[in-house]
């Protein structure tokens, strides 16, 4: 059992017969007489809805066991992700709406890492830097003052925004998380993870 105030980003958690992977979670102390209380982002195992509520400190939750193990994504129709486990060669599927955007940067044979709960796949975890390469984008220019973006597509479809001197073919470093421009890649033709 685990009491609401040490709830973390990343547990999954059991309440009332459900069980929550738990996105963000922060504690208040409380004042005087008035008991702290836990504020939390949840996300439904079963239906990937999203949940916020506001627990007392004191609270006590089940703390459902998460394994992590290596996947490799085989393809996506109009609602699911396919991924195969590296190791055992099972499968298992994530509702493409729980992925949101992402989903459209993962490309056949990509390794991810995979959350199972109870042998079932929950959840992968993208890599923090992702090397893509840019589909269309106005042509380069080479300006003093490089600080100017320009909005660019991805292989993938995905709109973002890259430095003037980036031009259609190039291969860029991308933060996953926000979907931001960090770097050119090195030339080796190889995509790389980070």
């Amino acid at each position: 059992m685990i009491v609401s105030s040490q709830l973390r980003a990343g547990m999954a958690i059991k309440h009332e017969g459900r069980g929550y992977k738990v996105l963000a979670a922060e504690y208040h102390p409380g004042q005087g007489k008035m008991g702290g209380v836990t504020h939390t982002r949840l996300q439904d195992l079963n239906t990937a809805t999203l949940w916020e509520h506001s627990f007392r400190s004191d609270l006590k939750f089940e703390e459902i066991a998460l394994e992590k193990q290596t996947f490799e994504y085989l393809y996506a129709d109009a609602d699911r992700c396919y991924f195969m486990n590296a190791e055992t060669f099972e499968q298992g599927e994530i509702p493409r709406v729980l992925l949101g955007q992402r989903a459209d940067m993962l490309e056949p044979g990509m390794q991810v890492v995979g959350e199972l709960v109870e042998g079932k796949l929950i959840s992968v975890m993208f890599p923090d830097i992702l090397d893509v390469r840019i589909a269309e984008t106005a042509p380069a220019t080479h300006q003093q003052q490089d600080s100017t973006f320009k909005p660019a597509k991805l292989t993938s479809g995905i709109e973002v925004m890259v430095p003037q001197f980036i031009k259609t073919g190039d291969r860029i470093r991308l933060d996953t998380q926000n979907l931001k421009y960090v770097e050119r890649a090195k030339a080796d033709g190889k995509m790389r993870i980070a």
